[in-house]
């Protein structure tokens, strides 16, 4: 019987982490170094996809000459970036940024792109996708963006928006995956193992 892979997650993101815990799968943590700020493209959609491909990649490498490497494994990256008005939204650069995106976003909507790449090791297949959600921003007051901007938490993230937490109340509501805007869609996980012939199910802990 061939071994289960280890699942492998390329990226410091703790909710992510938190998701992939919650459905049941444990997941190693290597995060993969890579500079996004060096990472240029046309849409914000293409830029999770190149950014989630050159993390996962980083990390198989790293680990192709690393004998504590687990094997098999699947390495999983990701990464999240906001649409919005014309603009190519990752994390903001500072408290400024983020104030004056909240200032913009307020009582509008953008687009939340999150890739998604999953590379096997040894063998070297790979499965990618790209998933999208509309997100539908709340009519905030200057009160609470400053509010929300002085707790920190929209310094760390894509689109200086969490919807898992402080930020949540200021999302009114989403069109399409919720685990999307987390930052690790589930079902596109699903979707990508099901291409490299593995099912979710068999990478649930034991009870």
């Amino acid at each position: 019987m061939t071994a289960r892979p280890t699942l492998v997650l390329a990226s410091a993101s703790p909710a992510r982490r938190t998701l992939l815990d919650a459905a049941g799968i444990d997941a190693e943590v290597i995060v993969s170094g890579v500079d996004e700020d060096a990472v240029e493209a046309t849409t914000a959609e293409a830029l999770s996809g190149v950014l989630a491909r050159m993390k996962a990649h980083a990390v198989a490498e790293r680990m192709r000459h690393s004998s504590a490497a687990p094997s098999p494994a699947l390495v999983l990256g990701c990464d999240s970036v906001l649409a919005f008005d014309g603009q190519i939204l990752g994390k903001p650069a500072d408290a400024e940024d983020a104030l004056k995106r909240w200032q913009a976003m307020r009582g509008r909507s953008g687009v939340l792109h999150t890739g998604h790449c999953l590379l096997e090791l040894p063998g070297g297949r790979v499965a990618e996708r790209v998933a999208s959600t509309v997100v539908h921003f709340a009519d905030l007051s200057d009160a609470e963006i400053e509010a929300y901007v002085a707790s920190g938490e929209p310094l760390w993230v894509a689109g200086a928006f969490t919807i898992d937490g402080l930020g949540g109340p200021f999302v009114e509501r989403i069109e399409g995956d919720h685990t999307n805007v987390v930052g690790l869609s589930l079902p596109v996980l699903r979707h990508l193992l099901a291409e490299l012939d593995l099912q979710l199910t068999d990478f649930w802990r034991a009870r």
